[in-house]
């Protein structure tokens, strides 16, 4: 039996330092994804897909905090949970973002939303295989591993489905979307640059 007691001041400390850890962790994410698929949009939609499952988590501990049989507070264990999600999760995106760069360079001719497609289509049994594997793994150490670690891997278990759904369904549309916005302000712009030039050369 122990009992443990947390002052103000350390829990502010601990909240502090759980903001930077994640804040630095998607910054760095940010710059794997940009420097390893050459675009930044990719990087947008990987941290929109993080943020997004870091939010879930914190939401679900704040809503199930005191119907729960088990301790939900926000300590290091769940830092480290959050960590480990953010992680996971990546880990997933970045094998949607590879077969997606691999079938833009095979089908060049199709349109891009058939191509993102195609390229979700063939890794949804890899992803949902990895997933439902893991989460089994960690519902069985949840069910018999003790109370004391009960929170860190309930935060985990939620980590694995938002994380695997995240990687196709939030990543992936995000991507789609700002590569076609980009293309479309690009298009214009040199529209209107273009425009200019026909303009002078008339005027001159």
């Amino acid at each position: 039996m122990s009992s443990q007691k947390v002052g103000p001041t350390i829990a502010d400390d601990i909240i502090y330092g759980a903001v930077l850890a994640i804040f630095f962790a998607l910054v760095i994410i940010f710059l794997y994804i940009l420097f390893r698929f050459r675009n930044w949009q990719f990087g947008v939609g990987a941290v929109a897909a993080l943020t997004h499952d870091v939010l879930i988590v914190l939401a679900l501990f704040s809503i199930l905090y005191g119907f729960l049989p088990f301790s939900l507070e926000i300590d290091q264990a769940f830092i480290a949970a959050l960590l480990t999600v953010i992680g996971y999760s990546i880990n997933d995106t970045v094998v949607v973002f590879d077969r997606i760069r691999e079938f833009l360079g095979i089908y060049k001719k199709e349109e891009k939303g058939v191509v993102y497609n195609k390229a979700l289509n063939s890794t949804l049994s890899r992803t949902f295989s990895t997933s439902l594997s893991t989460f089994f793994v960690l519902l069985a150490i949840f069910a018999f591993g003790g109370a004391s670690i009960r929170g860190f891997i309930f935060a985990i278990l939620i980590g694995i489905v938002v994380g695997t759904y995240s990687s196709l369904f939030i990543a992936t549309p995000v991507v789609y979307d700002t590569i076609n916005k980009y293309t479309k302000i690009k298009a214009t712009t040199n529209d209107i640059r273009e425009r200019r030039k026909m303009k002078k050369k008339k005027d001159k």
